[in-house]
């Protein structure tokens, strides 16, 4: 049997009220997240999007997270373009080795039963 421990996450974003937002902080989508920038521009790994009530609806990953965080939000072809009112949370795990994402989204999408991913599901 092969074991495998999901990381922390190394960066959480939460959705801000209008109240909360900062004047120098430019939301950076309509859907109200305004810290994508705590998100590295060059690091690769994991992305996690959850609910209001902590429940995981999408798992992804990428070689760039924070351009492919923002294009979850601005893209008319993400996998989650008809639930982003729904996403309250964003994690982000580090993770650089391509290989090592893989296992890792598939592993977290089964573990976890994400919500909305339909690809490399094993628990339906």
């Amino acid at each position: 049997m092969i074991k495998i421990d999901i990381p922390k996450p190394d960066v959480i974003i939460t959705k801000k009220k209008p109240l909360e937002d900062v004047k120098d902080h430019k939301i950076s989508s309509e859907y109200g997240f305004t810290d994508f920038r705590q998100i590295s521009r060059e690091k690769g790994g994991i992305i996690l999007f959850y609910n209001s009530k902590d429940e995981l609806l999408f798992v992804g990953k990428a070689r760039k997270l924070r351009q492919r965080v923002t294009k979850h939000f601005d893209d008319n072809v993400s996998a989650i373009k008809k639930h982003r009112d729904e996403v309250q949370k964003i994690a982000v795990i580090y993770v650089e080795d391509p290989m090592e994402r893989e296992i890792y989204e598939t592993y977290i999408i089964n573990k976890e039963q994400a919500k909305y991913n339909i690809d490399k599901v094993f628990y339906k």
